[in-house]
């Protein structure tokens, strides 16, 4: 089992940056590929970026790419996104979520994270 916690969001400014951290237990979390996605209301959930379990590899869609970069700190059990450049379509629940593949690869799909935290609030005014 996996636990994990996201912290920081809130409301920011359109132009503004935010942090969002995600503190997993549990199982070895330099095991673990680590993703982030977010969901609005009557929306699917929507994938953000990922991470490989080594820090290696990293992939984001378009929508952020340039914007956002996420990291791991494997001694601190800890992922993060680093949200730059906000606009107002950043705003969201993010959920952070980790799966554990064979190879030192990214996960792309909801589907391969079988463990997610409660998620964290992000809105971003105009």
């Amino acid at each position: 089992q996996v636990q994990l916690v996201e912290s920081g969001g809130g409301l920011v400014q359109a132009g503004g940056s935010s942090r969002l951290s995600c503190a997993a237990s549990g199982r070895t979390f330099s095991s673990a590929a680590m993703g982030w996605f977010r969901q609005v209301p009557g929306k699917e959930r929507e994938f953000v970026a990922a991470i490989s379990r080594t820090g290696g590899r990293t992939y984001y869609p378009d929508s952020v790419k340039g914007r956002f970069t996420i990291s791991r700190d494997n001694a601190k059990n800890t992922v993060y996104l680093q949200m730059n450049n906000l606009k107002p379509e950043d705003t969201a629940v993010y959920y952070c979520a980790a799966g554990f593949p064979f190879l030192d690869v990214v996960l792309l799909q909801r589907y391969e994270y079988p463990y997610w935290g409660q998620g964290t609030q992000v809105t971003v005014s105009s």
